[in-house]
């Protein structure tokens, strides 16, 4: 789960890079071509089937994935990097919630409590006047269709999460991967034909770079999600929030104000007390 989040968090330095001027769909049409020969290779390397057994919801679970991608991929070309990251991460809250309901996993009190600490992040960033004693010159208003794309975007990845844990029961974590592509190929290539726009040399790179960190993301986070109670796996990708900021400040100059800082801080220390939550027996199975 942490490689993944560091994973996760290049793969929006890339999307930050090339989304200001590529469609959104192309960008991730680009991510599934490349995690879906990607995903091919290894599957051929170990000698298994593609296809699965529960194909229905296997489809489902790339349907969902591919719409959350639509969302996070948006939501990164409008807001600053550290913002959107924040914003993404009530996706813990949704899995927790959603795992509890769907697939019988208990929440424990640290689960709530660092959940609560998660959403007290997110409103601190996305209405900064609540906090009028913090407010500072730098503040930025982030926009309402950003922060909007990107709690959708939560939303759906908490419902891709909790399919991966119900096919883990039946599915190896390579087959669950390659669906992911799949089903994303199939539903923006007709969007990208219908709008192509060629990407420059650099923007060729920053595409390869999205799709490689996604399929090393996604590798990393299903077999976390295989090995973990749900909303305890999903805890630990509270680290992508600072790396984001890191590389927000560094690569694109984005300043980190006080808003943002508290937010971080405050989904860091979710994360913290998650990560001392123990697993409970009806979770283990």
């Amino acid at each position: 789960m942490l490689s993944s989040a560091l994973s996760f968090s290049l793969m929006g330095v890339c999307v930050k890079a090339v989304g200001p001027r590529l469609p959104v769909a192309e960008v991730v049409l680009a991510r599934s071509l490349v995690s879906l020969v990607l995903s091919l290779a290894m599957l051929r390397q170990a000698g298994l089937s593609p296809w699965g057994h529960r194909r229905g919801l296997l489809i489902l679970r790339g349907v969902v994935g591919t719409a959350a991608l639509l969302c996070v991929f948006a939501a990164l070309t409008q807001l600053p990097l550290a913002a959107a990251t924040v914003l993404q991460y009530l996706q813990p809250t949704f899995t927790a919630l959603l795992a509890w309901a769907l697939l019988g996993e208990r929440l424990t009190g640290r689960i709530v409590l660092a959940t609560l600490l998660g959403w007290l992040g997110v409103l601190v960033l996305s209405s900064p006047g609540m906090l009028g004693s913090l407010r500072s010159s730098g503040t930025i208003q982030l926009p309402a269709i950003g922060v909007w794309l990107a709690i959708a975007g939560a939303l759906l990845s908490a419902v891709a999460y909790v399919s991966v844990r119900a096919l883990g029961r039946s599915e190896h974590p390579l087959v669950i991967v390659f669906y992911f592509p799949l089903v994303g190929v199939a539903l923006t290539l007709p969007s990208t034909l219908l709008n192509p726009m060629l990407p420059s040399a650099w923007e060729m790179v920053g595409l390869l770079g999205v799709g490689v960190f996604t399929q090393l993301g996604q590798i990393g986070i299903t077999k976390g999600l295989l090995g973990l109670p749900a909303a305890r796996a999903t805890a630990l990708s509270y680290g992508q929030v600072l790396l984001a900021a890191l590389w927000g400040w560094w690569w694109f100059q984005e300043p980190v104000d006080s808003h943002t800082a508290l937010a971080a801080g405050l989904v860091l220390a979710a994360t913290l007390l998650s990560l001392r939550s123990r697993p409970s027996r009806a979770a283990d199975r």
